[in-house]
């Protein structure tokens, strides 16, 4: 009873609270949402079966070739801003910073592993250079300058993603050795981790060759 108590009560706290927004938020599927609404397709049945702008574009080329960009792009900017959404919100009801970080944790777990799909989801790029850049935003903007170099030249989304969340992420060691407000860089540390977790079918075809390039 007494543990019971305890759930009731952390859940039931304003942080509490935030996290399950956090996680519940940043599950929304917007790469399938759009994929219905301006493809009328599934994207989880075509190409890699992700929900996100990469799995986005390629399937509405397919459909709907003349918005496919468009719709990426709006998806990129959706997965991204729903985690930033709840940690503005939250430190404008002054929630501390260490409650934020863990927001923007479970904002990418939820997009890995949305609540809304089984538990499955996309990669959580977008999503985690979003809630990044809320607290170190000019290393958020070095990765994506990476992210843009690699995949404007090597055209492989994955690797792009892969070596821009990699950057960014060195950077904040870099510039930051001493992330204000928490002092670590575990929270940035664990959501590179699963987004490379989330890579790994991709790191195995790009060992092999065989990870597809978007045209």
């Amino acid at each position: 009873m007494v543990i019971l108590a305890g759930i009731i009560d952390f859940f039931t706290s304003v942080n509490g609270i935030f996290y399950v927004i956090a996680y519940l938020v940043g599950g929304i599927p917007f790469g399938l949402i759009y994929g219905k609404i301006f493809g009328g397709v599934n994207i989880r049945e075509i190409g890699s079966g992700s929900i996100g702008a990469t799995n986005v574009l390629r399937a509405l080329k397919e459909t709907n070739p003349q918005i496919a960009k468009k719709v990426a792009i709006l998806t990129i900017l959706s997965d991204a801003f729903k985690g930033i959404l709840v940690i503005l919100i939250a430190r404008f009801l002054g929630i501390s910073y260490e409650a934020q970080w863990m927001m923007a944790f479970l904002a990418v777990i939820g997009h890995c592993f949305s609540p809304f799909l089984k538990f499955e989801g996309g990669k959580g790029v977008a999503t985690g250079v979003g809630v990044v850049g809320v607290f170190l935003p000019f290393e958020a903007i070095l990765g994506l300058v990476a992210w843009f170099l690699v995949g404007k030249f090597l055209k492989i989304s994955s690797l792009a993603s892969l070596i821009g969340v990699l950057f960014g992420g060195l950077m904040t060691f870099i510039l930051h050795p001493d992330v204000p407000h928490i002092h670590t860089h575990t929270p940035i540390v664990l959501i590179i981790a699963i987004i490379f977790y989330k890579h790994i079918p991709n790191i195995i075809r790009l060992f092999q060759n065989k990870e597809q390039k978007v045209i």
